[in-house]
């Protein structure tokens, strides 16, 4: 299976990026043992005037990208899930023979309405916001998580 991640905006060079290819790379070798390609996608935020044209234009982006996958949209209203539980979502996807699962982190105005309702899944980190580029190391590092937990690997304990 193919796990897309899509990311609004640019991360610049820093410790930022640093840890968060540190924690994809490190993903994308395990996920080839347990079935999961590792991709990592970033889009240019909109510079439209006003928020919901940002988010729409930031949408029509990222629906470029997702295609027919099945997605996942990080959204504070979303589901919190735990470790064990993300890694069994990405499990259950990859053992249903789904091609490409593809998640997404919006920008500063988050993800637009339609894209958020349009998720098989909305996916929160609590309920606090967190700034874009937490918010991609956290997701960065649960991926690679995840893949440790579905190739039994000790990274993760409780």
């Amino acid at each position: 299976m193919r796990l897309l991640l899509v990311c609004v905006g640019r991360l610049k060079a820093g410790p930022e990026r640093a840890l968060a290819e540190r924690y994809l790379e490190r993903a994308g070798v395990i996920g080839r043992n347990v079935g999961i390609a590792i991709d990592e996608r970033e889009i240019e935020e909109s510079r439209a005037r006003r928020a919901q044209e940002r988010s729409r234009e930031e949408a029509k982006a990222i629906r470029s990208l997702v295609g027919e996958a099945r997605f996942i949209a990080c959204d504070p209203a979303g589901k919190s899930l735990t470790s064990e539980d993300f890694a069994a979502e990405l499990g259950r996807s990859r053992d249903r023979a789904i091609s490409a699962l593809a998640i997404a982190i919006g920008g500063p105005d988050g993800l637009d309405r339609d894209l958020r309702r349009s998720a098989d899944l909305l996916l929160a980190f609590g309920t606090m916001t967190w700034p874009h580029q937490l918010a991609r190391i956290m997701l960065a590092e649960q991926i690679y998580r995840a893949t440790t937990i579905l190739a039994g690997h000790p990274y993760h304990r409780i």
